[in-house]
């Protein structure tokens, strides 16, 4: 039988992320799983130039972003999931699909459950997708949850 001690739910506070949070509390109610809610608060300031000029703001801008995911976070999953008592919500800084990986890494987790924007195209090309490098690197199994496809969770 499969078990699945501990699912990751990555959160970026979208629609994509949560419908991906549906599908993670579904699969940790069937399994008694332990469900990880991750926020990576990206930090911009190192790949724009002249982000040097505002750098002693950085500390500001950061702890900012922190404080409003903190806020956010604390309200997931939602009330009438449970049990409540088996979520652990961790707000990090960094680069989202490395965090996601180390984190995932670091807490032994069975299962990612992630939501896909399901950019293609140019905008695939650019901003890259931070699922498909999850899937990539990930050292345990990745379920990819897109907008619009057959839904096995209802609302």
């Amino acid at each position: 039988m499969i078990q699945i001690p501990s699912i990751l739910v990555p959160i970026d506070f979208s629609p994509y992320g949560d419908q991906a949070l549906k599908y993670g509390c579904a699969l940790a109610g069937k399994f008694g799983s332990q469900v990880h809610l991750l926020h990576v608060v990206d930090d911009y300031y190192p790949f724009v130039p002249e982000a040097s000029v505002f750098i002693d703001q950085r500390d500001d801008y950061l702890a900012g972003l922190r404080t409003g995911a903190e806020r956010e976070l604390v309200k997931m999953p939602p009330a009438d999931w449970r049990p409540a008592d088996k979520v652990t919500r961790t707000i990090v800084v960094g680069t989202p699909f490395v965090e996601i990986v180390r984190y995932a890494k670091e807490h032994d987790i069975g299962l990612i459950v992630i939501g896909s924007h399901g950019r293609g195209g140019l905008s695939h090309v650019l901003m890259g997708s931070v699922a498909e490098r999850v899937v990539r690197k990930a050292p345990c199994p990745v379920l990819t949850v897109r907008p619009g496809q057959h839904e096995f969770v209802l609302p």
